[in-house]
This record gives C-alpha cells, sequence and structure tokens, in this order.
C-alpha cells in the first residue's frame, strides 16, 4: 500500500507551520515533507516533528533569491559559491531534523547555454552528494508553466542527469502532476522508471489546479495500484492545495489509512 507523506506548505495551512505537524499526525499522516522551513530555528521544527510523532522525509535547500525569482542555485553557472553557502546551511538542517532526504533545485539558468548549465549542475551534485553522505538527494523535474525558464524538466533528462552524477544518493524526484503537464502517459513514465531503484521520492496532485488528486484528469486510485505492482518502496508526498480546510478533502485517503 502507498505510505504518503503531507506537505506541510501547501496542506493544513489553516493552521501555523510549526502547528501543522500535529495536525498532520492527527489524521494519520505517518511523515511530513515541506519547502523551506528557514524562518525557524531548526530546533523549533525539530521539536514539532518529535513532539507529533512523525518522520520528515524531504525538505528543499535554500533556493537563492526567491523575492527576486531564483529557484534554485544548482544549475546557475557562476553560482557555485552561493549554492556552496547553502549546501553548508540545509546540511546541518538535515542533521538537526533527522531528515531522510534534501530536494536541490536546479534552478532558471536564463541566458545560459543549456550544455553549460547541466555540466555546473552535474558538478555542485557532486559536491552535495559527498558533502551530504546518507542523507539522500532528489532532484525534480518541474513544469515550466509554474516555474518559466526551469532547468530540469522531463524524467529521462533527470535520469540523464543522474547517471552523470554518479552517487548512489542522488535520486529522481518522480512528481506525477509535473510530469502529466510536460509529458502525459504517466503510466508509461512510471512503468519505464520506477524499475531500477533510480526514483528516490514521488509527490501527486490534481492536474490542472493543483488541488487534491481526487479532483482533475489523473486517475490515482489506478496509478497507486501500478506504483505498488512495480515495488516502489519509498513515500509519496501530498503536495497540493486543498480546495477548503485540510481535513475536509481527505475522502480519497481512507482507503489509505488517512482522514
Amino acid at each position: 500500500m502507498p505510505r504518503f507523506a503531507a506537505n506541510l506548505s501547501t496542506m493544513f495551512t489553516e493552521h501555523s507551520f510549526l502547528d501543522r505537524f500535529d495536525a498532520a499526525a492527527r489524521v494519520g499522516f505517518q511523515a511530513v515533507e515541506f519547502l523551506f522551513p528557514y524562518d525557524f530555528a531548526p530546533e523549533e521544527v525539530a521539536k514539532a516533528k518529535v513532539d507529533a510523532g512523525v518522520k520528515i522525509v524531504l525538505f528543499n535547500m535554500p533556493p537563492g533569491d526567491w523575492e527576486a525569482g531564483e529557484r534554485g542555485l544548482a544549475a546557475l553557472p557562476g553560482r557555485e559559491a552561493d549554492f556552496a553557502d547553502a549546501l553548508d546551511t540545509a546540511a546541518d538542517w538535515a542533521g538537526v531534523l533527522d531528515s531522510q532526504r534534501l530536494h536541490v533545485m536546479a534552478g532558471v539558468p536564463g541566458e545560459a547555454a543549456a550544455a553549460e548549465a547541466e555540466a555546473v549542475y552535474i558538478a555542485n551534485l557532486k559536491r552535495a552528494a559527498a558533502r551530504l553522505g546518507t542523507c539522500q538527494i532528489s532532484i525534480e523535474p518541474i513544469n515550466r508553466r509554474d516555474i518559466p525558464g526551469f532547468f530540469l524538466n522531463r524524467q529521462d533528462q533527470a535520469h540523464r542527469v543522474r547517471a552523470g552524477v554518479g552517487a548512489e544518493n542522488v535520486k529522481v524526484q518522480m512528481d506525477l502532476y509535473h510530469c502529466q503537464i510536460v509529458e502525459g502517459d504517466v503510466a508509461m513514465r512510471l512503468r519505464e522508471f520506477l524499475p531500477g531503484g533510480g526514483v528516490g521520492h514521488m509527490q501527486i496532485a490534481g492536474v490542472p489546479e493543483r488541488h487534491e488528486p481526487s479532483v482533475g484528469e489523473i486517475h490515482y486510485p489506478y496509478l497507486f495500484t501500478l506504483i505498488d505492482a512495480l515495488g516502489y518502496q519509498g513515500w509519496i508526498g501530498c503536495e497540493y492545495r486543498p480546495r477548503a480546510r485540510t481535513a475536509e478533502g481527505l475522502g480519497w485517503a481512507k482507503a489509505y489509512g488517512i482522514g
């Protein structure tokens, strides 16, 4: 049966961030993920996790200047020093939070040539893989409707980058919302990429509005059965925006012990 993690950056937003850990646990989530926790002290976030009795299975490395439009630093030529600083910060956080996984966003390289951006991306990921050791690094293809100009968009591209890095702790974060928008044919993409262990984390949301997975054009019950059949043992992050209060939209999850 699939194992679901609540994304606390998009779910339970009717609560303050530190209270979302307990809110997720109370409806049956055993694990959580989130984007950027850096407005808090890591010890505060760790305490919220422990008090709620949940695991933290993913969070994001600092993305650069978000307000200025930066969406990650890893594939930005000339920003290697900034990437290294952000990596140090994230590594410290991962240690305090005992997180299993860190999402390293590729970013928007602008006018940089694709080959140059990819070379920088691979070099930075190699450094991150060595720095983080047992903490897994996730790289995620993201559609360019949500983030115009984002460097990493397709599953095959992500697996090519992963192979170029050649580190066991670098895996692909397969978000089926982004996959449907960019590529479609999601079941075939799952059959192609889940076997072999290259996918370390998955995420879901309804398409196109990014609401509950029960809303929109993807039939997730079929995909959950397929994911089980393909032997995936990792977590599936629920990175969606509830249409109302989060608990009210968890009908889709009752069959999986949540809600």
